[in-house]
Formats: structure tokens, sequence, C-alpha cells
């Protein structure tokens, strides 16, 4: 792999650092986005049981914050109801939306990089491919006392740079495109949550009075 590493050039440097950098972010969210850092399967079962009767305390609402990301999401309903008793029902949801987009965004974090490495990898691997192409027949000698079988080798090592662009950028378009449609899901069940929990809260918010005619 070194010599080829070697014989391949300098353009093969940046597709490198694309490997490593895509390697790094695939290896991160495989981590970030399991189901029990994001998704815990009954934790809205458990905080509608401890608000059955009466609003959390505050540590109690910061433990849930920091539980997950859907405890995140779920906490800032809580708190958006203690903060204001007499809260209406949208702008309950306007609390539950702006902390579901603050969610996704965190769950959507580092994929424009592996996307663009997926669509950069190949480009750069031709790039390198053009490059040593154009190296091999610019020392070729005029004179016609070229070498077939040096020619052919020196096309095959050039070819290195874009059999490595694809080589990177296959799985990363994969993992890419995997981790999109997680994020998707994770969204339609971070809004499903909100939309159980909305009347669950709205119990405990104080009926504004009519005003009067």
């Amino acid at each position: 792999m070194l010599s080829i590493i070697q014989a391949a050039g300098w353009p093969i440097w940046p597709l490198l650092a694309c490997s490593i950098a895509a390697l790094t972010v695939i290896i991160e969210r495989l981590f970030s986005l399991r189901a029990r850092h994001v998704m815990p399967p009954r934790l809205l079962d458990e905080v509608m049981g401890v608000t059955r009767t009466s609003l959390p305390a505050a540590d109690v609402v910061n433990k849930l914050a920091d539980n997950s990301v859907l405890g995140h999401v779920l906490a800032a309903g809580v708190r958006a109801v203690v903060a204001e008793p007499r809260i209406s029902e949208p702008r309950l949801r306007e609390a539950f939306e702006g902390a579901g987009r603050a969610a996704v965004h965190r769950l959507e974090r580092y994929l424009n990089t592996l996307g663009t490495i997926a669509s950069a990898a190949p480009l750069l691997g031709l790039l390198g491919t053009v490059i040593g192409m154009i190296e091999i027949f610019g020392a070729q000698s005029p004179t016609g006392g070229n070498n077939p079988a040096l020619l052919a080798s020196g096309i095959s090592i050039a070819l290195y740079n874009t059999a490595f662009g694809l080589m990177i950028a296959i799985p990363s378009l994969m993992f890419y495109r995997y981790f999109r449609g997680l994020v998707d899901a994770y969204a339609l069940e971070l809004e499903q949550a909100c939309e159980r929990l909305t009347p669950h809260l709205m119990r405990f918010a104080v009926p504004r009075q009519a005003a009067p005619a």
C-alpha cells in the first residue's frame, strides 16, 4: 500500500485526508445516532407517568434534558409550561418546534461534510489521474523512442488515484444516505412524541380568562 501511495504521487494525499475525515465522521455518527442516545424507547411513557399529577421539579427536568435528544425536546415543553402557567397550546407547540429544530440540527452534524467527501473524492481521483497522465506523456521522448511497456505501467499507476477516489466515495455515499434516512426517521419520531405530550401538558395550563365584552 505504501508503494502504491508513493507511486501515485502527490495527488493521492488529499484523497488520504478525505479518507481519514470520512472514517472519523462515520464512526462519530454511528456512535452519536444510536437509538439510546437519541430516542430511548420508554422515555416518553416515563415522562407522562412522572407528570401524571403534577409538573416535576427543576432538577428532574434538567436530568431529563441531559438524558437524550428526545429528553431535551420534551424538557423544553415542560419548562415552557412551568415558566408560563397560562401558556396556550400554539405557544407550547412553538416551544416544541424550536427545540425540535435544534435537535435535528444536532443530529445532522457533520453529514454535509460526509456528503461533500462522497461527491469530491471521485473528482479528486480523476484530477490525480489527469495530472499523472500529463506527466507521463510529457516525459515521453519526442523522437519516437517510447517504451510501450513503460507507458502502460505509468498509465496504470496514474489510474490509482481514480480507483482510490472511488473506494472513498462509494462507502461515504452509502453511509451518508443511511444517516440521512436515520435522521429523518428520528425527526418524525420526535414530532410524534411532542404531539402526544402536548395535550398531556396542557392539563396543567391555567385557563385564560375571556376578555369582558
